[in-house]
Order: C-alpha cells, then sequence, then structure tokens
C-alpha cells in the first residue's frame, strides 16, 4: 500500500465502514510492532473530513512515538502515582451523582474488566494499578493528545466527537485498533509541559493506536449494548 502499511499480519482489517464500527473497540493491551509515520498521517487525514460547525475544524492532534512518547508517560504516570498535580480535569466528564440506566452500564464493565483481569472488588490496589496503564497509553506503539481551543464552545467539542469517532474507524482499514482515553485530560499540566502546548489548549484526550495483543485477557471483553428499542423512536413508517 502507498502508506507503508502493508497487510495486517493476523488479518484483522475492516474492509467496509459497517465492519470498522461494528469491529471498533476498547482495546487496553498493544503489541510493540511499529506503526509507519505515514499510516498515522494517512488516519488523521482521513479523519479530518469529518464536519464541523461552518468547516471550524476545531481538533489539534500532537502524535507521539518513540523517547518523546516514553518522556510524556513517564512525567504523567509519575503525577498520577504522587498526586502531583492533579487530576486537574478541565472540563466535567461525568455527572457528580450516577443514575439508572449509566449507573448499572458503568458498573458492569468495570466488574466485567476487572473480572477478567483477576482484580478482586475493593482491590484499591489493583484498581490503581490498572488505572495507570492509561498513562502508558496501554503499551501502544503511538500515542495521540488531542486538545482544543479553550475560546470554542460545545458545538465545536461535538464536532470533535466526530472527528475522534472517524479516527478510530479509519484505524481498522489497517488492522489497527485503538483506545479512547479521558484519562489524560486529569493531568493538562503535566502535558502542555511535556509538550510545549499553550495555555489556551483543552486536553481532550489521548488515543492508543496499535496492534492489539490478542493474548491479553482484557482484550476479550465485549461491552454491551441496550437494543435499539431503547433508545430509538420511529415515525411514519406505518402512515398511509
Amino acid at each position: 500500500m502507498a502508506d507503508g502499511e502493508g497487510p495486517s499480519a493476523d488479518g484483522d482489517r475492516a474492509g467496509t465502514p459497517l465492519e470498522a464500527i461494528e469491529s471498533r473497540r476498547s482495546v487496553r493491551a498493544f503489541l510493540p510492532r511499529p506503526v509507519p509515520r505515514a499510516t498515522v498521517e494517512r488516519i488523521l487525514e482521513a479523519a479530518a473530513r469529518a464536519p464541523s460547525g461552518t468547516n471550524m475544524q476545531p481538533w489539534r492532534v500532537h502524535a507521539l512515538t518513540g523517547a518523546v512518547k516514553q518522556r510524556l508517560c513517564d512525567a504523567v504516570l509519575h503525577a498520577f502515582e504522587h498526586n502531583e498535580p492533579g487530576p486537574e480535569m478541565e472540563y466535567k466528564y461525568y455527572p457528580d451523582e450516577f443514575f439508572e440506566p449509566y449507573r448499572s452500564r458503568r458498573k458492569d464493565i468495570g466488574i466485567g474488566l476487572y473480572g477478567l483481569l483477576g482484580i478482586a472488588k475493593g482491590d484499591m490496589a489493583a484498581m490503581h494499578r490498572q488505572h495507570g496503564r492509561n498513562y502508558l497509553f496501554f503499551d501502544a506503539p503511538v500515542g495521540l493528545i488531542c486538545t482544543i481551543d479553550r475560546r470554542l464552545e460545545i458545538g465545536s467539542w461535538l464536532d470533535y466527537g466526530c472527528f475522534l469517532q472517524n479516527i478510530m474507524l479509519a484505524a481498522r482499514q489497517f488492522g489497527l485498533h485503538t483506545c479512547p482515553q479521558a484519562a489524560w485530560a486529569a493531568f493538562p499540566t503535566v502535558v502542555r509541559r511535556e509538550l510545549g502546548i499553550d495555555e489556551g489548549q483543552v486536553v481532550v484526550c489521548g488515543i492508543a493506536l496499535g496492534h492489539e495483543d490478542k493474548a491479553a485477557p482484557e482484550n476479550t471483553l465485549r461491552s454491551a449494548r441496550a437494543p435499539l428499542a431503547d433508545w430509538a423512536r420511529f415515525d411514519g413508517w406505518d402512515a398511509g
């Protein structure tokens, strides 16, 4: 292929948009196999075709690998372990109090993940260690740090979601997997310092990108989805 990434060694490649959507999932363990820069560039170029209000294109991405990625991981993991500084998330991701059906969905995914990892209920130290793997990009060879101009409003954040989804779906065409990580947004001061990002940029999230480690038990997790009838309404099809 022109981008330098040949056929996936394990045949894990989406061939259609629906296959990309349905095979996309959050992978939490990656192989050390490198991803060529040309492949990452192609994924980001395709993702930037996402719609945005008046074509503002509010996204900004720092694509990292090698020593630069490791330096960021070391700094943020240190901050995580020593609470220096943070967490200091600059936007609100979750409600102050969870309620149904969202409480149960959140609980179920946590039980599923920790069960696969052998982490017992109440084992806060093991949970802490697992959360810390976010700050290694789950050992993925590529880490993306995504930021947005803090002067922009919620409409641009909605547009940003389209862009992030495009990254994850485009990755599937190359046999790659991803994990979107809001956890990186908890340490914006450290991220901005290490990457030379100015204060005008809010850290939206990170994305781990690479080849799935199929031997890792956490990657057997398959999250459930509510049935269509629970959240979609169809009107007009039965009209005369």
